[in-house]
């Protein structure tokens, strides 16, 4: 497909976010969420960059309804900011506990969604709005969880079917 496109095809995909607490952002994104660094490189003035790999790249383009349909789904009606990172996961339900321990706030708990993947919605450092989803396959049924505490539901799913 390159002779189509004389300069060649996009390599990568790099989403660059500007915060202010650059050390709380990669203890979270990298030693929470997992995340692999791939560069750094400090320069005059104190500037700093840190770059960590988030696998495969993709650009979602939705239109307001289905922007609507899709924050109905996964945190309940509230609005999502016009740019949102969403990270596919294998456990969508242990991670969201992490990730809420290391300081991101619960906007939405992992919820079957009609396109079938398991999310969860999250404020997170750096100003982020995160999805953490978890494609199911046809006999993936989460398990209601037990609370851990009176009032307090958990956030753990299980397979069913042998998996």
């Amino acid at each position: 497909m390159t002779e189509s496109r004389p300069h060649g095809e996009v390599r990568q995909l790099r989403l660059v976010v500007e915060t202010e607490d650059l050390d709380a952002a990669i203890a979270f994104y990298r030693d929470t969420l997992g995340l692999d660094e791939e560069l750094r490189v400090e320069s005059e003035g104190g500037a700093k960059v840190i770059v960590l790999d988030a696998g495969r790249a993709t650009i979602e383009f939705v239109n307001p309804a289905q922007k609507r349909l899709i924050d109905g789904v996964e945190a309940d009606g509230t609005p999502s900011p016009k740019y949102r990172v969403a990270f596919e996961v294998v456990d969508t339900a242990g991670l969201t506990e992490e990730l809420v321990r290391a300081g991101a706030t619960l906007i939405g708990p992992p919820t079957v969604t009609p396109w079938q993947s398991l999310n969860s919605r999250l404020e997170a450092p750096a100003g982020l709005q995160l999805t953490i989803f978890q494609e199911l396959e046809p006999d993936d049924q989460p398990v209601e969880p037990e609370p851990d505490q009176p009032g307090e539901p958990t956030l753990t799913t299980e397979r069913r079917g042998g998996r």
